[in-house]
């Protein structure tokens, strides 16, 4: 009898610790905002949170990218608007040195204006971003990740941009200043061709640059309504829900002080009340 006793009071006492940590259990959850204070309390959930964070963490990387982009595209457009005025003005200089009206004064002067230009747009073309790196590469153009399925390079490499049929657009430039220096009238004609070739090539490339600033504004915009979902997801599966969490601190509060309660009223009870 005194044995079967013991073993009631030890499962009681067992059964009080237990009630007494999961009080304790909800306190925390309160107190920190968070309901899952280890894996072990839902696993399932858990795991999922772990999702969500490594894509909330690429994703930070994927906006720091998406930054990054929009400040090579913003400088690279207006490499490109400075460039398209140079080559408008070339072009502009090449015809008036056609005309019949030019002296040869005039053409030297335009022919020293035009390699002036053509110094310019080299300059323009070695143009460095932030970093200090090329903002037209050199080589392969850039490519950055926007998302997990989605890289480009926003801004296209320099032989892209700067080279047409084989030779830099700064060379056609001073093609044109030869000929006009040279007061030859079929090779500033054929120079006219190249530059207007030029700056049709330089306005396509201009336009592509422009669809890399707009396609980034909507990733952007993608990842930030994404963004919001998941910390929405993460919150419900992550944060504590005060009002249930405190109605079952009160449940549980109530159940542990009359667990006490009893317990102690059977412990102020004698032996001989106990094996009656």
């Amino acid at each position: 009898m005194i044995n079967a006793v013991g073993n009631r009071m030890t499962r009681e006492i067992a059964r009080q610790q237990k009630l007494a940590d999961q009080l304790e259990r909800t306190l925390t959850q309160i107190s920190s905002g968070k309901r899952l204070q280890r894996m072990s309390d839902d696993p399932v959930a858990a795991r999922r949170i772990a999702t969500i964070g490594t894509t909330q963490a690429s994703m930070v990387a994927w906006n720091s990218n998406i930054t990054t982009a929009n400040a090579l595209v913003a400088q690279a457009d207006g490499v490109m608007k400075s460039v398209n005025n140079l080559m408008a003005r070339a072009r502009e200089l090449t015809l008036a040195a056609a005309n019949d009206s030019a002296n040869p004064a005039d053409r030297a002067a335009i022919a020293t204006e035009l390699g002036a230009i053509a110094d310019e747009i080299d300059s323009l073309s070695a143009s460095r971003d932030a970093n200090g790196d090329p903002l037209f590469a050199s080589g392969n153009a850039r490519i950055m990740r926007f998302d997990s399925d989605i890289s480009f390079a926003p801004v296209p490499a320099a032989a892209d941009v700067f080279v047409l049929g084989g030779n830099s657009i700064s060379v056609g430039v001073r093609d044109a200043a030869a000929a006009v220096a040279a007061g030859d009238k079929p090779a500033m004609g054929a120079a006219l061709t190249g530059l207007s070739a030029a700056i049709g090539h330089l306005a396509d490339r201009h336009a592509e640059i422009g669809l890399s600033g707009g396609r980034l504004e909507r990733i952007g915009e993608t990842l930030a309504a994404r963004d919001i979902t998941l910390k929405d997801e993460r919150s419900s599966v992550e944060d504590t829900d005060l009002t249930v969490a405190i109605a079952q601190l009160n449940a549980q509060d109530l159940t542990l002080g009359a667990a006490q309660a009893a317990f102690a009223k059977i412990n102020r009870q004698t032996l001989f009340d106990l094996l009656r």
